[in-house]
């Protein structure tokens, strides 16, 4: 059944409607406005980190003044490498990413900070004690590039290395982001769904069910407008129908690239291919982004 559904999915991604065949992803929100009949808030407040692990920051976004955690200024000065991350689940909220975790379900991709790459975690709209309200991976989109504004201005960030990555609901909120703008040097998105309707409802506001809401939140449509670097990942025994879909229909586009881990399941991928990652950022140094994967 899963497979079948994978079919159909392969379909309407290249059969598509055929009015938004020539159109990108940020033409096509440029000409939507979304409507949402659910104002879902977290209402959660934030953690507060333990001293020398992250900063508790604010960023500007169209929805106001967001909370994030960002790492503070590595030792040693000078310009560093940085990365976005998201995490899966309700992505627009953020709680402790700092305590050790489990190497079999590391959500927290602890190996970027133990390697000396400034992180920062976003808090989107809706989120904790943020203005605005949950859309479902669309305004939420406009809040990630905010984020990136504020990282590329720290003192000690190299603008022209920062990296966006993000696992589960926040891997679908990476691609997303990366058929919206090519600003990232690189972008890693872990077990991502194809289409927002995959999740059953869950991690969207109550009754979005229009369809054109739903392919503006859907991966799968987008995959043409990509045009920066980005790495689609997953463990076989996890979301594996989603990225046979997303290969099969992104196979024309080379910056689009996808890897199904040998023996991982959706969670125990991303702690090990998270550190070979970091170390390719360190490496990762030219006037553009040579990483790659065997």
């Amino acid at each position: 059944m899963k497979r079948l559904a994978a079919l159909a999915l392969i379909a309407l991604a290249v059969a598509g409607p055929a009015a938004a065949a020539d159109q990108t992803l940020s033409e096509a929100r440029a000409a939507h406005v979304t409507r949402i009949a659910s104002k879902e808030r977290a209402n959660e407040p934030l953690a507060k980190p333990p001293a020398g692990t992250f900063q508790q920051v604010t960023y500007r976004s169209p929805a106001g003044d967001l909370a994030a955690y960002v790492t503070p200024a590595p030792a040693g000065g000078g310009k560093h490498p940085a990365i976005i991350w998201l995490t899966g689940g309700d992505s627009n909220t953020i709680g402790d990413v700092w305590s050790p975790r489990d190497p079999r379900n590391d959500q927290s991709a602890s190996a970027y900070r133990k390697a000396g790459i400034v992180m920062m975690f976003p808090s989107l709209r809706g989120g904790n004690q943020n203005p605005g309200h949950r859309e479902g991976m669309y305004g939420e989109v406009d809040d990630i590039l905010a984020a990136y504004d504020y990282l590329a201005k720290l003192p000690y960030v190299d603008p022209g290395r920062i990296y966006l990555g993000g696992h589960s609901t926040g891997g679908t909120l990476v691609l997303l982001t990366a058929e919206v703008t090519g600003r990232f040097r690189a972008v890693f998105a872990f077990g991502p769904v194809a289409q927002a309707g995959d999740y059953g409802g869950r991690f969207l506001p109550a009754g979005l069910t229009d369809p054109a809401e739903l392919r503006l939140r859907s991966p799968i449509f987008w995959l043409s407008s990509i045009r920066s670097p980005v790495f689609v990942l997953e463990g076989e025994r996890g979301n594996a129908d989603s990225l046979n879909v997303l290969a099969d229909a992104g196979r024309a586009n080379p910056y689009l690239k996808t890897y199904l881990i040998p023996g991982a399941d959706h969670f125990t991928v991303l702690a090990p291919v998270n550190a070979i990652i970091a170390q390719k950022i360190l490496d990762d140094t030219g006037p553009t982004s040579t990483i790659s994967f065997e």
